[in-house]
C-alpha cells in the first residue's frame, strides 16, 4: 500500500507540486526579516507566475480519470499498475496530463507527497460523509492514517508556509504603485569634454535654428571670428521616469517625465554633429518627453496616438545600437536622419504583413505649433513629418527597410531636412526659409551571431525652399552611416560599438552659398561595461574630420565617461 501511495500520488496533481513551490519560496524568503518592497515583488511576481501555470496546466490538464487504460503509458504490466488502476477506480484520486499521459517516472519531493496525500484523504472523508464507506478497506484507512500521522510535520508546515505567503501577497497589495501602472527609471551621469583648437564654422551662411534670420543674402558669406573650442570638462545629467499603464492587458499608455542639464556641445565646438545623445539642457527642469497610447491592431499591428512622439516609435530602425540612454553616445549614431525630420503630436501605425514583411508609419505634426489654433498652427498648418516604411526580415539574421519621408520645416528648424546632427547647411540649405523636404532611406542589419552584428544606412533628401529670395531653389542632403555591434562583449550585458560614417551634408544646392564643399567623417567608439544588472559605465571617444563638411575646420575629439542607474 505505501509503495503504490509513494509511487502514485504526488505524479497527478500539477496544483499539489504548485503548493510544493510555494513552499519553496517561502523558506528562501525567510532568511532575512527586512525584506526589502522591490525584492519582494520580483520574487512574489515571478513565483505566483509559476503557479498560475501550474494551475493552468492544471485546469487544461486531461482531468479527472475514470479508467486506468486512459493513462496511455500505463501497462498492465507496471509493478505499480493495480495500485493505480485502485486509486482511479475506486477512489477517483488520479488526474492524467493534458496529453493523456501519467509520468510515473517523474521523481517528487517529500512535500508533494505529504499534498497528494492530504488530497487522497480528503477524498475518502467525502467518500463517507457520502454514505460510501463500504468502498474504503478497513487496511486502507488504517495505512492513510499511519501516513498521515507520519508525514505530519511536513503537512503542517506547508500549511503555515501557504499561510505565510499569502499574508506577504497581501501587504504587497496593499504597498504597490498601482494595479493598472509600472514605474521604471533611468539616470545618466555623464563626464565630457571636448578637446581641439577653434570653433568649426559653417563653410558658408548657413544658420542655427536659434536665432533666425542671420543668412545674409544667398552666395554671401558674413564674416565668421575664429574662437577656441570650449574645453572644460563637463559633469552633468539626465533622469527619465517611465510610466506604463495598461487598461485592458494589451495597450499602453505611457507618460515619459524627463530633467537634465547636459548641454549642447554644438555650442562648444561649433557643430551639431558633437550634441551627446542624452543632451537636456533646460535646467533639470522636470518636462514630458514622451506621452502616447498605443493599442492592437489585431493579433499583428499597434496603434499608436503621439501627444508627445516620434517617428522611429513606428517602425524598427534595424539599428543594434539605437539608444539614447545606455548604448551609443551621439545623437549622429541614433539612427538614421530620416526619422528626425517631424514634428511631435499625432498617429502611427506598425503591421506585420506577413512573417517576413512588416509595414508602418505615421505623421507628426510640429513642436509647439500642433496645439496652437492661429494662423500657421494646428495639426495641418505648421511643421509636420509623415513617415512610410516597409521593412523585409526573410530570416532571424538579415532584414532590409526602404523608408519614405515628406516633411514641411517653417524655417524655425523644428524639421530640418537633414536632421537635427549634420551640418548648419544640411538643416537650413536656404537660411530661415520655408523647406518641403522628400527624403528617401534603407536600413540594412545582418547578425552574424549573437555577439556580433553590422548595420548601416543611406540617406538622400531632396529639399525645396517655399518662400523668400530663394523659393523654387533645390538641394540635395545625404548621410550615411555603418556601424558594427559586440552585444556581451567580455561578460554577458555588456556592450562594445563602432560607428562611421558622415553626418547629413549639402552635396548639391542651387544656392551656392549654401553647399557643403568638403566632406566630414565621425568616428565613435564606445564600451558599455555592466558592474550588475542595474549599473553600468561607458566611456567612449569621438572623432570629427572636417566638421562642419570644410576642410578649414580643425578635427573636433570627445571624450564621454558615462554612467547609468536603471530601476
Amino acid at each position: 500500500m505505501f509503495n503504490f501511495l509513494r509511487h502514485g500520488l504526488g505524479q497527478g496533481f500539477a496544483v499539489f507540486f504548485s503548493i510544493a513551490l510555494l513552499n519553496q519560496v517561502a523558506t528562501a524568503q525567510e532568511g532575512s526579516q527586512a525584506v526589502q518592497s522591490e525584492n519582494l515583488t520580483k520574487d512574489l511576481t515571478k513565483d505566483l507566475t509559476k503557479v498560475s501555470d501550474l494551475a493552468d496546466s492544471t485546469n487544461q490538464s486531461f482531468g479527472q480519470v475514470t479508467s486506468v487504460s486512459q493513462l496511455s503509458d500505463v501497462r498492465p504490466t507496471d509493478w505499480a499498475f493495480q495500485a493505480l488502476q485502485s486509486l482511479v477506480e475506486r477512489y477517483g484520486c488520479i488526474a492524467g496530463y493534458p496529453d493523456r499521459t501519467y509520468r510515473g517516472n517523474r521523481a517528487l519531493t517529500r512535500y508533494e507527497f505529504a499534498a497528494g496525500l492530504n488530497a487522497c484523504l480528503d477524498r475518502v472523508n467525502e467518500l463517507i460523509a457520502a454514505s460510501t464507506a463500504d468502498l474504503v478497506k478497513k487496511e486502507d484507512l488504517a495505512t492513510l492514517q499511519k501516513l498521515q500521522e507520519q508525514f505530519a510535520a511536513e503537512l503542517a508546515t506547508l500549511r503555515g508556509r501557504v499561510d505565510s505567503l499569502e499574508a506577504r501577497t497581501s501587504t504587497l497589495e496593499k504597498q504597490q504603485f498601482s494595479t493598472t501602472t509600472k514605474l521604471i527609471g533611468n539616470v545618466v551621469f555623464g563626464v565630457a569634454g571636448a578637446f581641439g583648437s577653434d570653433k568649426a564654422v559653417s563653410s558658408s551662411a548657413g544658420l542655427s535654428p536659434n536665432p533666425p534670420g542671420q543668412a545674409g543674402a544667398p552666395g554671401v558669406v558674413p564674416a565668421q571670428p575664429r574662437v577656441p573650442i570650449d574645453d572644460n570638462i563637463i559633469f552633468s545629467n539626465r533622469v527619465r521616469l517611465v510610466l506604463t499603464t495598461s487598461f485592458t492587458g494589451r495597450d499602453k499608455l505611457i507618460t515619459r517625465l524627463q530633467a537634465g542639464n547636459t548641454p549642447n556641445l554644438a555650442l562648444a565646438t561649433g557643430t551639431d554633429s558633437a550634441k551627446l545623445s542624452f543632451q537636456e539642457t533646460r535646467g533639470n527642469q522636470v518636462v514630458i518627453n514622451q506621452l502616447e497610447y498605443r493599442f492592437p491592431l489585431g493579433d499583428r499591428g499597434t496603434a499608436f496616438i503621439e501627444a508627445f512622439g516620434f517617428l522611429d516609435l513606428f517602425v524598427p530602425t534595424l539599428h543594434p545600437l539605437d539608444g539614447d540612454y545606455d548604448t551609443v553616445l551621439t545623437g549622429f549614431s541614433l539612427r538614421s536622419p530620416i526619422y528626425f525630420p517631424s514634428g511631435v503630436t499625432g498617429v502611427g501605425f506598425n503591421y506585420n504583413i506577413t512573417d517576413t514583411i512588416n509595414v508602418g508609419g505615421g505623421y507628426l505634426a510640429g513642436n509647439p505649433t500642433a496645439n496652437n489654433p492661429s494662423s500657421g498652427g494646428g495639426l495641418f498648418n505648421g511643421p509636420y513629418g509623415a513617415l512610410g516604411q516597409v521593412t523585409f526580415r526573410p530570416n532571424d539574421k538579415f532584414a532590409i527597410a526602404l523608408t519614405y519621408l515628406n516633411a514641411y520645416d517653417d524655417g524655425t528648424g523644428n524639421a530640418p531636412p537633414g536632421g537635427f546632427f549634420g551640418s548648419k547647411n544640411a538643416a537650413f540649405p536656404f537660411g530661415a526659409t520655408p523647406v518641403v523636404t522628400n527624403g528617401f532611406g534603407v536600413q540594412a542589419e545582418y547578425r552574424f551571431s549573437p555577439t556580433f552584428s553590422i548595420n548601416g544606412w543611406y540617406y538622400r533628401a531632396n529639399a525645396s525652399s517655399k518662400s523668400g529670395v530663394t523659393d523654387g531653389a533645390d538641394a540635395t542632403i545625404q548621410a550615411w552611416a555603418v556601424a558594427l555591434a559586440f552585444p556581451d562583449l567580455g561578460k554577458k550585458g555588456n556592450l562594445g560599438g563602432l560607428i562611421v560614417g558622415m553626418p547629413s551634408k549639402a552635396t548639391s544646392n542651387d544656392v551656392q552659398g549654401f553647399r557643403d564643399p568638403n566632406t566630414s567623417i565621425q568616428i565613435e567608439a564606445f564600451y558599455r561595461y555592466m558592474l550588475n544588472d542595474k549599473i553600468g559605465i561607458t566611456p567612449g571617444l569621438i572623432v570629427i574630420t572636417n566638421p562642419e563638411h570644410n576642410s578649414a575646420n580643425d578635427t573636433v575629439y570627445l571624450g564621454v565617461l558615462r554612467t547609468t542607474f536603471n530601476f
